[in-house]
């Protein structure tokens, strides 16, 4: 049976040029050096100063091992993997960070298999650095699907799979871990693949714990924050007491839960959970029209909810900007409730009671809040405008100056 990876469903936003130029460079080697052509002289030359050997290897053999291969089709099956996991990496990187790295995989590699063989072996091909590369791409698009080609004996099939599985469970622990104690594939150096394997991993998991590559919600951190937050989100709601205080405030009271109650509960804040993340992934790509949708639902069932002060705030802002008046001022109105000690809150305010009176006409329900935002705005422009409002919302409802100021 054949298993090989041959898309990913990663965005490619820029041309990953360095990684064209790194697969040109290896099938060039390959043309240039091969036995066919000069015969045992270049075996020889190529055993003696290229390939990296474990027990004594010269500086140069590090770097110059990357870009040679036994055979074509050895040649063809690391360059698949370069081209299917590489273009992504490449893209996200830039093309002289992603050299480096690259070439650091490459050498990392070499020195884990000169570790784990110190005896005479030699070593070549571009596995190691290619190993690099694809547990990169698993700590930047963990979330992905790679389309895979199957082909079991007549029968050829493609199937979608997320990328933990075919890259963490199919190519590093089937064919690196278990295939080997299990006696095939001895020709292969499995101790430069898990090298590999382990240098891109932590490399490029570290690259995004110092901001040298670009976060994004889709990288293994974000995934594993989101997942965090669910699992104490989840955690805390377990309590009744704390899930009915997040419901109805001061006047919660403990309720009991038979087990089926319970269960319900459970799934219930296990699904809040999972569209509050969701939404906050939207937002954060800039896909703020399905994050408005994705909140829509969120209240439509959980009307009690509220995002982040920065999320909901960008949600209602949305909301407004598109002409929906009715649920903008719902989600300022959830936030000003929500964050009352919030620095927005009187210019969220003043925005609110803009709405209700210019957009709903509802000048009974804007007047709190216009009235509200005097007390907490600081800039006296704001104030002016503020104070222009609320003059026109007590004549629309026949207050009298007295009236209004309750003299």
């Amino acid at each position: 049976m054949i298993i090989l990876p041959i898309r990913t469903e990663s965005v490619v936003r820029r041309t990953p040029t360095l990684n064209y130029i790194l697969i040109g460079i290896n099938a060039v080697c390959f043309l240039l050096l091969d036995e066919g052509l000069f015969g045992g002289a270049m075996t020889e030359f190529k055993q003696r100063y290229l390939f990296f050997r474990s027990d004594e290897p010269a500086l140069h053999q590090f770097f110059t091992y990357q870009f040679l291969h036994a055979d074509v089709m050895h040649l063809l099956g690391n360059m698949i993997f370069l081209w299917v996991f590489g273009n992504s990496v490449n893209a996200k990187m830039g093309n002289g960070p992603y050299l480096v790295f690259y070439l650091a995989g490459g050498v990392f590699a070499a020195w884990g298999y000169g570790w784990m063989n110190p005896g005479f072996s030699y070593l070549l091909g571009a596995s190691g650095a290619v190993a690099s590369i694809t547990t990169a791409y698993l700590a930047l698009f963990p979330r992905s699907r790679v389309t895979v080609f199957v082909w079991l004996f007549f029968f050829i099939h493609f199937i979608e799979l997320p990328a933990m599985v075919i890259i963490g469970v199919k190519i590093i622990v089937w064919d690196n871990i278990v295939a080997p104690w299990l006696g095939q594939s001895e020709q292969i150096a499995h101790g430069a693949h898990l090298s590999g394997y382990f240098f891109g991993f932590a490399g490029a998991l570290g690259m995004l714990l110092v901001r040298a590559l670009p976060r994004d919600q889709f990288d293994i951190l974000a995934v594993w924050k989101r997942w965090k937050q669910r699992r104490d989100f989840s955690a805390v709601m377990s309590d009744p007491a704390a899930a009915a205080r997040a419901q109805h405030g001061s006047v919660a009271r403990q309720v009991s839960y038979d087990p089926n109650e319970r269960s319900e509960h459970d799934a219930s804040i296990e699904k809040i959970a999972d569209l509050r993340g969701q939404i906050a992934g939207a937002l954060e790509r800039g896909d703020v029209d399905e994050g408005v949708t994705l909140y829509e639902q969120l209240i439509t069932d959980h009307p009690d909810q509220c995002m982040s002060e920065r999320q909901q705030l960008e949600i209602a802002r949305a909301c407004y900007g598109s002409g929906r008046f009715e649920q903008a001022a719902a989600a300022f109105r959830r936030l000003v409730e929500s964050y009352p000690q919030s620095v927005e809150v009187g210019n969220v305010g003043l925005l609110l009671g803009i709405i209700y009176a210019r957009d709903l006409k509802k000048f009974d329900e804007a007047e709190p809040y216009l009235a509200g935002a005097m007390d907490a705005l600081r800039d006296e422009e704001r104030r002016a405008q503020c104070g222009e409002w609320l003059e026109r919302v007590r004549a629309a409802l026949g207050k009298s100056e007295v009236e209004a100021t309750g003299e």
